[in-house]
């Protein structure tokens, strides 16, 4: 686990800002520093050998953004880390790092549009963001389904949800529905989703199964999980290890619980992309190949209403 000093990238990149996990916290008196009042992103690498990752711009923080558990007076809410399949569960983090969620350099390092398209939405269906944070995906979501669709905005921080709320109506954006779930048992309808997407943050739900039959349940029959997470395979990845997690190691804990490959992308700069479907959908089952390295990395394709300076926007938004 990482210590009180430990930043989540790993020592040549930096998390200035602070980075919000969108989890809940305990008492622990006199560690929080409040968000700025403008978010800052300064760029800050430490000499290191060439990379393929080096001309990309960073992030870079003075420390490690704060635990979940580290604001003073909140009560518990989450249940402790714990392990989880041999994995350690990662520590939660604290929703006053909201603002780099909505960092500029997030579209070089993630390329979210490209995920978008990856998910292939449709217009009119029904979506959740699960651990969705200020809605950086949220949004985009949103316009991508349409007025015909609904998106289930799930966190059980609700100041996050608060943050989502502002951005959404500041956009005129209406076909969302804030969820405050349970850490534990998130309470989403039955057999209502054509998608649910996790993005960095399955690694740190605590007690899995639970939740994961929850999730299950909630999928239509053709519904998807779509799991997105930092690789571990890749040491090119800035990423302290206990926020990365390999694709055998997603693939053991989910066909652990009931449901079954259906697709895997590795388009994405650092992150893996596996969907999930319920074991009797049926959606064809995939064998899960080896990750390698992309030869190259076609450009990112933009949905109508996907703005390309929109996470450049809305650092100035939900900075305080």
């Amino acid at each position: 686990m990482p210590t009180r000093t430990q930043p989540l990238f790993t020592p040549r990149v930096f998390l200035a800002a602070g980075v919000s996990w969108r989890r809940p916290c305990r008492s622990a008196p006199g560690r929080l520093r409040p968000l700025a009042a403008a978010t800052t992103l300064v760029v800050s690498l430490a000499a290191s050998p060439p990379s393929r990752l080096a001309a990309q711009t960073r992030v870079a923080p003075e420390e490690r953004p704060p635990l979940a558990d580290e604001e003073p007076g909140r009560p518990t809410e989450r249940p402790a880390p714990t392990a989880y399949l041999g994995r350690t569960v990662a520590p939660p983090m604290h929703y006053s790092g909201a603002g780099w969620l909505t960092r500029a350099s997030r579209e070089q390092e993630e390329h979210p549009r490209r995920l978008l398209t990856a998910l292939a939405i449709q217009p009119g269906q029904t979506l959740c963001d699960f651990g969705c944070g200020n809605g950086y995906h949220t949004l985009p979501l949103a316009r991508r389904t349409g007025p015909r669709g609904m998106v289930f905005a799930v966190d059980i921080q609700p100041e996050m949800l608060e943050l989502l709320r502002e951005r959404a109506s500041l956009r005129g954006v209406e076909n969302i529905r804030p969820v405050l779930a349970d850490p534990a048992a998130p309470e989403l309808p039955a057999g209502k989703f054509d998608l649910i997407l996790m993005v960095d943050v399955y690694h740190e739900i605590a007690d899995p199964p639970p939740v994961l039959a929850a999730v299950r349940e909630a999928l239509a029959p053709t519904g998807r999980l779509a799991l997105v997470e930092f690789r571990e395979e890749d040491p090119e990845v800035p990423i302290l290890p206990l926020h990365k997690m390999s694709q055998n190691q997603v693939h053991q804990e989910l066909t652990a619980n009931d449901f079954k490959l259906v697709e895997v992308v590795n388009s994405l700069p650092w992150q893996h992309l596996m969907c999930y479907a319920r074991s009797d959908s049926p959606l064809p089952a995939v064998e899960l190949a080896p990750w390698q390295p992309a030869a190259s990395e076609p450009g990112q394709e933009a949905a109508p209403g996907d703005p390309v300076s929109e996470p450049e926007q809305e650092t100035q938004i939900i900075a305080r």
